[in-house]
């Protein structure tokens, strides 16, 4: 981490949370030496990141929340996380999306990011089974009108998740009898082992039928996701054709996820790079 002083609180915080992650630990005069910043401001980040429940505060730092494979935070503790990380993201997946075409937006916070650039790609149907996703379509309707162009949104509807999302039976015969040529995937956890997971079982499952219905999969996961594994696995590495992710993702995780698909970094560069 270099220090600079006019670094932005969002990223500051996610400079934090990586070393308290990668080290399993951090105390505040570190932090402070290698971000410039006093040490007030030091401890009211920590403050933040303790409130979102990304990590626990100790006498004099703070060290990462070890979570359970079922812990499944809400959508709220979520979206204030890696919002930088997620804007990079959702700008270079949308460039994977051809006007008129059929997709589907599983829920989560990257994906609801990803919904706001879709906004401008023209006779787009889009089957989610998010109700932030689908509000982000219908905010928009309400505002502008019934524009000529704009997306047609089915939900699929089903039992509402901490996340938002809508699993279950329903949710599932829904997706069952539909097609659609990319689904764009939010996901609690990638592996190289346990591939795509989450803590949530009806999750997990009408997840696999979204995964089943597409044509093409591409995942769409903040660096923070990588090593996480949640209770349920859904889907393997080799079902999925592309991963868009942040620079964050370490060089070895990079080689890894290339073995098995090809790898977009957002935000790396002027230009994504493709490996």
């Amino acid at each position: 981490m270099s220090e600079n002083q006019n670094l932005l609180a969002e990223q500051r915080r996610t400079l934090i949370l990586d070393e308290v992650r990668r080290r399993g630990g951090v105390r505040v005069n570190e932090l402070t030496r290698k971000l410039g910043v006093s040490d007030m401001t030091v401890r009211r980040d920590l403050d933040a990141l303790a409130r979102q429940g990304v990590l626990e505060k100790v006498h004099g730092g703070a060290v990462p929340v070890v979570e359970a494979s079922t812990h499944e935070p809400g959508f709220e503790a979520k979206s204030g996380l890696e919002l930088t990380a997620k804007e990079d993201i959702a700008r270079a997946a949308v460039r994977l999306v051809s006007p008129g075409t059929a997709i589907a937006l599983s829920g989560g916070t990257t994906t609801y990011a990803l919904a706001q650039h879709l906004l401008d790609v023209p006779d787009l149907t889009v089957v989610t089974n998010s109700v932030r996703v689908a509000d982000v379509f219908h905010s928009a309707q309400r505002t502008s009108g019934q524009r000529q162009g704009a997306a047609t949104v089915v939900l699929t509807g089903g039992v509402r998740t901490p996340s938002d999302s809508l699993v279950g039976p329903v949710a599932d015969q829904a997706i069952a009898s539909l097609h659609f040529d990319v689904l764009f995937l939010g996901v609690h956890g990638i592996s190289a082992e346990a591939g795509l997971s989450t803590p949530n079982l009806a999750e997990a499952e009408t997840n696999r039928r979204l995964v089943q219905s597409a044509r093409r999969v591409v995942v769409v996961a903040d660096h923070t996701k990588w090593g996480v594994v949640g209770l349920s696995s859904f889907a393997a590495l080799d079902r999925i054709d592309t991963l868009v992710t942040d620079a964050g993702l370490p060089a070895e995780a990079r080689a890894e996820v290339s073995e098995h698909l090809r790898l977009v970094l957002a935000g790396e560069t002027a230009d994504e790079t493709d490996i």
